[in-house]
């Protein structure tokens, strides 16, 4: 089967009936990205629009002249094509993770701007087995290990028709199509893990441990974590209360099941709550949580453990959020989880309860006062206007996000 009719095998199956009428394409200009851009104009002819999206990190100084290359390559392709820039980087922070993190946020930007529901991004089955050995390397479980997904068109905005096919591939396609690419020096930089990663993988070769088999051990762990999550899923019902962010454990019931599910079941509510793509460290998870089932508080990830009787509420802890200030409306959404509109007040804005809100209401005393300093309250300047459930309801109209709701996004996060 020809590389055309792979992928289009692949683009089926992603989209799983589905037929949208713009997709992007993140190009950066290398030979995969540049790859998946020419394939996804030839798959998608005029029934769907394509949209490359290359990202200047202003990084390099050759950055802004290969980004017009991919500019030419795009139009050629029949493609409209965008440049993005990223300024905001401090200098603080590992610069690939910060790189990354803007790149996505740049897109996903763009493609709500655009209406548009999904994002190609070329990760190849190298891209694959890189990230399993980094993953084998920091002690990761069958979560880390299952790797880069797929995705599947309405679970995400992500998707990987090229996961399958190998870089060489790519290139031979490329080769073949006339069309040349840019090679990014940082590439060979071995400062970076996923260099280092790259470097290694062809030394494991001749004990059999090459891209396909590291593939392969992707997709098994891939399986095991859908049967992990089904398990965590069906329990989750029984134990735990999401009180729109407030998550309450039965502690004796949590500690009673085996420690994967256990795990699994505490890393997800971290992650509902901090908006954090990836769970913490085992180590700092399972430590953690050890305390917290012994009585002691802790905090991870932004988020706070509380013990409270034969209760355990995971919250988000009141440093992540106390200078975190939106505008109410249907606009914006605090901590990318609580969207309030307010009833004939302007210049209302949603921040965080904190020390001084909690004096200024009569807080449930089912749940420990820890709990609340988080908890978002409606402002106009200092004056506590309402809080969602507790005060002034009649105010407002607040809504949790699905996309931070416990028990909705087990499956699928």
């Amino acid at each position: 089967m020809s590389l055309e009719a792979r992928f289009a095998a692949a683009m089926t199956r992603l989209l799983a009936g589905s037929e949208p009428e713009r997709l992007a394409v993140a190009v950066s200009g290398g030979s995969d990205s540049l790859a998946l851009l020419g394939l996804a104009c030839e798959w998608a002819g005029d029934s769907c629009e394509i949209h490359a999206l290359t990202v200047d990190h202003g990084l390099r100084p050759d950055a802004a002249e290969e980004a017009k290359i991919v500019t030419r390559e795009a139009v050629r392709m029949g493609a409209r094509h965008k440049i993005l820039k990223w300024e905001g980087w401090d200098g603080r922070g590992n610069l690939q993770s910060e790189a990354r993190n803007a790149r996505y946020r740049l897109i996903e930007d763009y493609c709500l701007d655009n209406q548009i529901e999904a994002v190609l991004v070329a990760h190849t089955r190298d891209d694959q087995a890189e990230t399993v050995l980094m993953r084998l390397a920091r002690g990761s479980g069958v979560d880390g290990l299952a790797a880069i997904r797929e995705g599947r068109f309405g679970q995400g905005r992500v998707l990987r028709p090229v996961l399958n096919e190998t870089r060489q591939d790519l290139r031979v396609w490329l080769s073949r199509q006339g069309m040349t690419w840019t090679e990014d020096p940082t590439n060979d930089d071995t400062r970076f893990d996923r260099v280092r990663a790259r470097r290694i993988l062809e030394h494991l070769d001749p004990l059999g441990l090459d891209a396909e088999r590291l593939a392969e051990t992707a997709a098994a762990m891939a399986r095991a974590q859908e049967a992990l999550r089904a398990r965590a899923f069906d329990l989750a019902q029984e134990i735990v209360i999401d009180h729109c962010g407030i998550l309450i454990f039965d502690a004796d019931a949590l500690a009673s099941i085996e420690e994967e599910t256990r795990l699994r079941l505490v890393a997800h509510g971290l992650k509902c709550l901090s908006g954090e793509i990836y769970r913490p460290r085992l180590s700092s998870l399972t430590s953690t949580l050890e305390k917290a089932l012994l009585g002691h508080g802790g905090t991870l990830q932004g988020c706070r453990l509380i013990p409270s009787g034969k209760r355990l509420f995971i919250v988000r802890e009141l440093k992540a959020v106390e200078r975190l200030e939106c505008p109410t409306g249907q606009n914006s959404a605090w901590d990318n989880r609580w969207q309030i509109t307010v009833t004939d007040r302007p210049t209302t804005s949603i921040r965080a309860l904190g020390h001084e809100g909690l004096n200024l209401i009569e807080r449930p005393p089912e749940f420990p006062h820890a709990a609340w300093l988080s908890y978002p309250g409606v402002w106009q300047g200092q004056e506590l206007l309402a809080v969602p459930g507790v005060l002034n309801d009649n105010l407002i109209q607040a809504r949790y996000l699905a996309s931070a709701a416990y028990h909705s996004t087990l499956l699928s996060h």
